[in-house]
């Protein structure tokens, strides 16, 4: 049956049947026997198949469906040799949404659409064979960490690496905006131009000035940032990967920037047309000042770009605000203005009830934390991202009298699962996964947009990230709402740290080279590694956390010390190695739980275009883990964010964390809930300041679960979701 064709298919009834309870209990089985039946009723008889593996990718090459260079680096023995390796693995999929999705979205077809031309041994192949580029050693360990779902490249890799025709391999990207007219025409074609390319786009609007300011000796000119905000989603709108998919934007303010209450406005819903911006995502970036404002309930002041730039000389979110807050408030050529800062907080809390945004960014928590020379004054689509740039100074005809640094966000993540049984291989996995990563970061075509292919070349920033945790702690009988969850999430992300800094360590060895300032970071002082040489804070405590660690080498208080001194000596390759993306779509092949938040259904119902509704349980689902697996919903949100912090400590940039609400709440979860369960402004705001409290970076999406069981603010970035 062609997949042209298909019809009288059962697999789709055996997986809804799923949902139909059989005596008080979940048949999962039926799942097994919907993967079962697709492959014989979808894949079988649809597959593009030769006398031989290497007879099958000639073919492949012929017909341009994959590029050949990539593969002559090897011999065609070793090429038949791996492949049948990793047949020989015996890979299955563990549900039927895992084995749909990869057929559907990542598998390579044909050009009419009619044969799979790759199964995912084949997709592995060549997402290995591509990024070892001619490494014999590193292809194969690549391989294996893939098919063992230890590691998980980016969609954009994972779906590219290897093909003729292909999009960009890099998830989405950061760029900042000055305040000139040059600045906002080169980079709405900056925005168009990596719109076009399928990534999704992150803008800085805080130094441009403000509604009323003035322009050139003419007072109360200028417009503001609502209609730049109204230019970007126009343009992301255009540039929408010929009409594949809408291009998706993020604008980013400052809390202290006077047009903020008209930006948070372009997202009310009942906002007037010529302000409101239905497709661009908002965030704020929010120094600690503001918090201590809200908490002293005193007025804030808001302050003017064009003359705060005017007297520091540098443009507006390059300014520490809470440092320089008493000396801008004092200065009577810095134009202010005075809203409550409790009004403010509780308009962000209405937002956040409304429609999920704003995204917030904690600036200075993010700057203290970071080891690298310069300041951090954004983020991306999901908030993880959190690097430095520097701004560009343009002539009049918008070419570069000084090119600045942007950012391409370089994706990847363990799959926490299958890495908890790697043993002895689980610091080898972490070095194949720096390495592949890092090919990305340096082949990668960012020409189109000259601040961003040079922030990436001198930086070579990546971002490996985590999934799977809420599943792992199930079938390890952990609560996620408990201490062990916090103890082990603090070890695990400890040793990707450890893990990662060894692996760039050794890159910048090998090829005599560290990032662009890296002798200006904390790690050149030394300063970085302080925490992890005073004591074993970040050692296993409970005698069940450490029994999972079993057979894991973890550093010791020595084996810091010696990284330490090796970095000092001889360098990081990579400015930055960490970051935790919401990866949705991609952790269902993985078979497991999405990033590091808890699951939000045990049976999840998802809505797939033209074929209704498939069912996802949970992994690891059974009658014996069932008791661990709570609904985020139904979480008490404060031990999210311990969690969150946990893993903060140790990540270098930032990590996706949402917030799960609902409208109406369960009894006795928040014990301020007195005198109404409905969800209030109060407890967010109360949440919000929770999370500044333990150091949390960012919060992404608050998602409200409603009382007619719609989800608001429940959008995701197909960029960034990996």
């Amino acid at each position: 049956m062609s997949l042209k064709t298909l019809e009288d298919v059962s697999y789709f009834k055996l997986n809804n049947e799923i949902n139909i309870p059989v005596n008080n209990s979940i048949p999962l089985g039926k799942d097994k026997e919907a993967i079962v039946a697709f492959f014989k009723e979808n894949v079988a008889p649809n597959r593009f198949t030769a006398a031989s593996y290497m007879e099958k990718l000639e073919a492949l090459i012929s017909e341009d469906y994959l590029e050949e260079a990539f593969i002559r680096n090897y011999s065609p023995e070793f090429i038949e040799g791996l492949h049948q390796k990793l047949v020989d693995f015996g890979f299955h999929f563990d549900s039927f949404m895992a084995a749909y999705k990869f057929y559907n979205q990542y598998a390579m077809k044909n050009n009419d659409g009619s044969l799979y031309l790759e199964d995912f041994e084949d997709r592995v192949l060549m997402n290995a064979l591509y990024q070892a580029d001619g490494d014999e050693k590193l292809a194969t360990a690549l391989a294996f960490a893939m098919i063992n779902r230890r590691y998980q490249p980016a969609t954009p890799t994972f779906l590219n690496a290897g093909r003729k025709r292909r999009g960009e391999f890099v998830s989405c990207f950061l760029l900042q905006l000055t305040d000139d007219m040059n600045s906002i025409g080169r980079t709405i074609n900056s925005a168009l131009q990596l719109s076009k390319n399928g990534g999704g786009v992150g803008l800085n609007l805080s130094n441009l000035r403000a509604a009323g300011a003035p322009i050139k000796g003419y007072d109360g000119v200028a417009a503001g940032v609502v209609p730049v905000m109204k230019l970007f989603e126009d343009s992301f709108s255009y540039a929408n990967q010929l009409g594949q998919r809408q291009g998706a934007g993020v604008v980013y303010l400052s809390i202290f920037h006077p047009d903020v209450m008209q930006f948070l406005s372009t997202k009310k819903e009942n906002a007037d047309e010529k302000i409101r911006v239905k497709t661009l995502s908002l965030g704020l970036n929010v120094p600690d000042k503001f918090y201590e404002l809200v908490a002293k309930g005193e007025d804030m002041y808001l302050f003017e770009p064009y003359f705060v730039e005017k007297k520091y000389g540098i443009p507006f979110a390059e300014v520490d605000i809470t440092a320089e807050y008493d000396n801008l408030l004092a200065d009577d050529e810095i134009r202010k203005t005075k809203i409550s800062a409790r009004e403010l907080e509780q308009e962000i809390s209405k937002l956040q009830q409304e429609s999920g945004y704003p995204y917030i960014i904690n600036t200075d928590i993010a700057n203290r934390a970071n080891p690298v020379a310069g300041r951090i004054s954004m983020s991306n689509l999901c908030t993880e991202i959190l690097q430095v740039q520097t701004p560009s100074v343009l002539n009049d005809d918008q070419t570069y009298a000084q090119v600045g640094t942007d950012v391409a966000c370089n994706l990847g993540s363990t799959n926490i699962i299958n890495m908890m049984t790697a043993g002895s291989e689980f610091g080898p996995s972490i070095e194949a996964m720096v390495r592949a990563l890092t090919y990305i970061s340096l082949t990668s075509n960012l020409d189109t947009v000259p601040t961003v292919r040079k922030g990436n070349s001198e930086m070579r920033a990546i971002g490996l990230g985590a999934m799977g945790l809420h599943s792992y702690l199930a079938m390890n009988h952990i609560h996620y709402d408990s201490k062990e969850a916090v103890e082990f999430t603090s070890v695990y992300f400890m040793l990707l740290n450890y893990y990662t800094l060894k692996a760039s360590n050794k890159l910048a060895v090998e090829r005599g080279e560290s990032f662009k300032g890296f002798e200006d970071s904390e790690y050149a002082s030394g300063v970085y590694f302080d925490k992890y040489l005073k004591h074993d804070f970040f050692a296993a405590v409970s005698d069940k956390i450490k029994g999972l660690f079993d057979g894991i080498e973890v550093p010791s208080l020595e084996d810091w010390a010696q990284l330490k001194s090796e970095v000092q000596t001889g360098g990081l390759y990579n400015s930055y190695r960490l970051a935790v993306a919401p990866n949705g779509s991609i952790s269902y092949i993985n078979d497991c739980s999405s990033s590091i938040h808890p699951i939000v259904n045990r049976i999840e119902e998802r809505q797939e275009k033209k074929v209704g509704k498939i069912y996802y349980p949970a992994a690891g689902l059974s009658t014996d883990t069932i008791p661990y697996y709570k609904s985020a919903y139904d979480t008490d949100m404060r031990k999210v964010i311990d969690v969150y912090a946990a893993a903060t400590e140790h990540v270098d940039q930032g990590l996706s964390m949402t917030l799960f609400m609902r409208s109406t709440m369960p009894d006795d979860l928040y014990e301020w809930k007195l005198t109404t369960n409905k969800m209030t402004t109060r407890d967010l705001s109360i949440l919000r300041n929770y999370a500044f409290n333990k150091g949390i970076k960012s919060i992404y999406y608050v998602r409200t679960f409603t009382d007619d069981a719609a989800e608001v603010g429940a959008n995701q970035c197909e960029s960034c979701v990996i």
